[in-house]
Formats: structure tokens, C-alpha cells, sequence
């Protein structure tokens, strides 16, 4: 499925890639031609994600990068380069959803969340630009943030906020790279059926019904159908896309994240 969308075939890191929204985005990739790094702190699911897409035809590797360890971080970007050639472009996609109030709220946990949900990805940028800049024209970042970056609901402040803070990461990255032509955007999921969000609502059909009547196109999203907004994010078919915070939320905040009545 080589030349799916214009695309560079630059390598791709994707953190966060042994499952969910990481893995469906390495996959999206794969399809499209772009030979795929996956690192996760799981192993096996970095392993996993890896191996589908070099069964997908692409050069592909895995690593288990946890990525508040800039050491870590600086050790995998050697490795990724020595297998792969080079690395175009980046998916921060790890993330951490820790949820709690304010009366039980811990600063160590604040601190984690934050650490990999937003510094990581300015960590990540850093180590990885030299490369980024080699592989021009075409290089590009996508993070994943959250409509959580756009809204908030009381029991997840330490989410709400990194996801908010990653959409201005975002913008500032994309002031300083842009004139060099490395872009840099974010996705903003909804409520996505991936293994973060599913232990919410499995079991529990009142549960999950009260996410769905939230959404006016009735249902949650599917990790694949985030993977691919991001594959078009990081090829030339988005050239002149560039500091955006793209909404994939089946039209919660259309309606405000409120219950959705249709007319």
C-alpha cells in the first residue's frame, strides 16, 4: 500500500507504539510506505507493533524507552538511526491518564503525568532534531493530545492540563521549526477505544452509553481512525499544514461535551 498518500520515506519514531493510538498510527504509516520505529516502555508490544509493519513491507524497529529517562531517550535515538538510516519524523503518542481531585491530589503523580504527557515531547524534539533537519524536506511532529486539551472534566486536572500544554508546546514548536520546513501539529481524539480508555466502560453498558449519547455520531472512535489523521498529519499531502490542533472527536466539542440530543 506503498504511495497511499504523498509521503516522504523517512523513518518514523512513534513513543507510546505497542498498542492503542501509538500502534494504529505506526501502522497508518506502514501502509503508506514509511519505515516505523516503535518504542513503548512494554516490550512486547513495541515488538509487536514492529513486526506489523515490516509484515507490512517497511523497515521497522522497536524500543523499550521509558521517555522521562533523557539517557534513555538519547540511547534510543542511536539505536533507531543505526536500524533505520535516519528518522523524519516524530508521534509522541505515550502518554499517562492518572485520574484525581483535588482533595487526593498528589504532586508526584502531577508531576509524572506532566512529565510524559508534555516535557517528554520537547525532550524528544531536541534529541531528535539534528535528524529531523537531515531528513528535510518533509520532516514533521505530531502529538497527541486530547480534547481534554480544549475542555476539562474535574477528576483528571493533571490530564487536563498537560493536554492543554501540549497544544502550546505545540505552537511554539511550530514558531521556531517552521522556517527551517519542519512541521509540527497535534491531535486532539476523543473518547477512542483504545486500551487506556476501554477499562472505563468494559462491563459497564450504562457507562459506555453515557459516553455515547455525548457524541453525536454515536459512538466512540477506533485507535485506527486517529492513526490515520496522523499519517496524513506527517505527509506532503498536509505541506501547508502547520501549528494546528486537529479535533478527531465524532463532534463532542461541537456540542460542548455535553449530553447530545438530536432534533
Amino acid at each position: 500500500m506503498a504511495g497511499l498518500l504523498s509521503s516522504p520515506s523517512t523513518p518514523v519514531v512513534v513513543t507510546g507504539g505497542g498498542s492503542g493510538i501509538g500502534r494504529e498510527s505506526a501502522r497508518a504509516l506502514a501502509e503508506a510506505g514509511r519505515p516505523v520505529a516503535a518504542w513503548d516502555l512494554n516490550p512486547d508490544g513495541a515488538a509487536e507493533t514492529a513486526a506489523i509493519c515490516a509484515d507490512l513491507g517497511v523497515a521497522s524497529c522497536s524500543a523499550v524507552v521509558d521517555v522521562r529517562d533523557e539517557a534513555a531517550v538519547q540511547a534510543a535515538v542511536t539505536d533507531t538511526v543505526a536500524a533505520l538510516g535516519g528518522v523524519g519524523g516524530l508521534v509522541h503518542a505515550a502518554g499517562v491518564p492518572l485520574g484525581f481531585t483535588n482533595d487526593d491530589l498528589s504532586p508526584e503523580e502531577f508531576r509524572l503525568v506532566l512529565s510524559v504527557n508534555l516535557e517528554a515531547e520537547a525532550v524528544l524534539v531536541r534529541e531528535l532534531l539534528p535528524h529531523l533537519r537531515a531528513a528535510n524536506p518533509g520532516s514533521a511532529i505530531v502529538g497527541i493530545s486530547s480534547i481534554e486539551g480544549l475542555i476539562g472534566h474535574g477528576n483528571i486536572p493533571a490530564y487536563t492540563a498537560s493536554k492543554h500544554a501540549l497544544i502550546g508546546l505545540t505552537r511554539s514548536l511550530a514558531a521556531r521549526l517552521g522556517h527551517e520546513g519542519i512541521r509540527v501539529n497535534a491531535v486532539c481524539p476523543g473518547y477512542i477505544a483504545t486500551p487506556m480508555f476501554l477499562p472505563i466502560v468494559e462491563g459497564n453498558p450504562e457507562a459506555r452509553a453515557g459516553f455515547e449519547r455525548k457524541i453525536p455520531l454515536g459512538r466512540l472512535g477506533n485507535p485506527e481512525e486517529i492513526g490515520r489523521l496522523v499519517r496524513f498529519l506527517l505527509s506532503d499531502d498536509a505541506s501547508y499544514v502547520h501549528g494546528g490542533a486537529f479535533v478527531a472527536d465524532g463532534g463532542v466539542t461541537a456540542v460542548g461535551g455535553q449530553e447530545y440530543t438530536p432534533l
